[in-house]
C-alpha cells in the first residue's frame, strides 16, 4: 500500500510535468541534435511549425508520458526506499528527518533505479522527436513517425538491447542531476518554510521549489544530455561511439558551445515542468494520507 501512495501522486505528477513542458523539451532535442539547424528557440519553433504544423511541438509525446510516470513512480518509490538507507548509514532513527543534503543523497541513489525504466522510454521519444530532422539531413531516406514504427525498428536492428543505447549517458545524468534536483528543491522548501514545517507550503512555494530544483538539475548536467540525445537520435542512422568519442568529437568539430545547444527551451520547461511536476505530487499525496487517515 506504501508503494502504491508513492506511486499515484508521482504518476499525476509525471503527467503534469509532460503537458506542461513537452513542446519545450520537442526543441530541446531538435536543438542538441541539429544545433546548426536552428538559431534559437524561436527559429526552432517557427520552422517546426512550418514545416509540421502544431502537432510537431508534440511528437514523442506518449512515449515521453510512459518515460515520466514510469521514471516519476519509481523514482518517488525508491526515494522513499532510499531515505531509510541513507538513515540507517548515517545512524538515525526511521523518523528522523533527513537533512537537505541527506534527501539529496537519497534523491540520487534513487535515480539509478529510475534509470532503467526511463531509457527505452526516452530512446523512442528522442527518435519521434528528431525523426524529421534527420530525414532533412539525409541520415535517414524515410522515417514512419509512430510509437510502434521506432519500436519495431529498434528491435529490428539492434534487438531488445538497443533500447539502452545511451544507458551510460542517461545514468550518468541521473545520477549527479537528482542529487542536484531534490537538494535544490528541499533547500528551497527550507526557505520558503523559515523554520515552519514544509508541509504547511502552499502552492507558490511549492511551484518555485520545484522550479528552482528543476533548473538546478539541467545547468549541472545539460552537456551529459546532450550527447545522450545525440546518440539516441543519430544511432538510427548507424552505430555510434560511446559517451567518450561521442563528447570529444563534438567539442573537437563543433566547439564546447554545442554542447549547450536548446539549453534556453530546457530551462523554460525546467521550471515550469518541475514546478508542475512537484504541486501535483505534494497535493495527490497529501490527499491520499487523508483518506487513509480517516479510514
Amino acid at each position: 500500500s506504501s508503494a502504491i501512495l508513492l506511486t499515484s501522486p508521482a504518476c499525476l505528477g509525471g503527467t503534469a510535468c509532460v503537458m506542461t513542458g513537452q513542446p519545450f523539451d520537442t526543441a530541446k532535442v531538435k536543438m542538441q541534435t541539429f544545433p546548426d539547424m536552428y538559431k534559437g528557440i524561436v527559429d526552432c519553433f517557427v520552422k517546426t511549425y512550418k514545416q509540421v504544423g502544431f502537432r510537431g511541438f508534440y511528437k514523442g509525446t506518449t512515449p515521453a508520458l510512459v518515460a515520466n510516470i514510469a521514471e516519476n513512480s519509481v523514482l518517488f518509490m525508491c526515494y522513499g526506499f532510499c531515505q531509510q538507507i541513507v538513515r540507517k548509514i548515517v545512524g538515525v532513527d526511521r523518523k528522523t528527518k533527513l537533512s537537505d543534503l541527506q534527501n539529496a543523497a537519497a534523491g540520487s541513489f534513487a535515480s539509478a533505479f529510475a534509470t532503467l525504466v526511463l531509457c527505452p522510454t526516452e530512446l523512442v521519444k528522442c527518435r519521434l522527436q528528431a525523426m524529421h530532422e534527420m530525414q532533412l539531413s539525409g541520415k535517414i531516406i524515410q522515417g514512419q513517425n509512430t510509437v510502434w514504427s521506432v519500436v519495431k525498428g529498434v528491435i529490428q536492428k539492434d534487438g531488445p538491447l538497443g533500447f539502452y543505447r545511451g544507458l551510460s549517458s542517461t545514468l550518468l545524468r541521473e545520477i549527479p542531476g537528482y542529487f542536484f534536483f531534490f537538494g535544490g528543491y528541499e533547500l528551497s522548501r527550507t526557505f520558503f518554510a523559515s523554520g515552519r514545517s514544509k508541509d504547511e507550503l502552499g502552492p507558490i512555494p511549492l511551484i518555485l521549489s520545484g522550479g528552482f530544483g528543476g533548473s538546478c538539475l539541467w545547468i549541472a548536467v545539460y552537456p551529459v544530455d546532450c550527447i545522450k540525445s545525440r546518440i539516441q537520435v543519430l544511432s538510427m542512422a548507424g552505430k555510434q561511439a560511446g559517451f567518450m568519442g561521442t563528447f570529444v568529437t563534438v567539442v573537437r568539430t563543433e566547439g564546447v558551445l554545442s554542447l549547450y545547444s536548446g539549453l534556453k527551451p530546457t530551462m523554460i520547461r525546467a521550471f515550469l515542468a518541475n514546478g508542475a511536476l512537484f504541486l501535483a505530487y505534494e497535493y495527490s499525496r497529501k490527499l491520499m494520507m487523508k483518506q487513509i487517515d480517516s479510514y
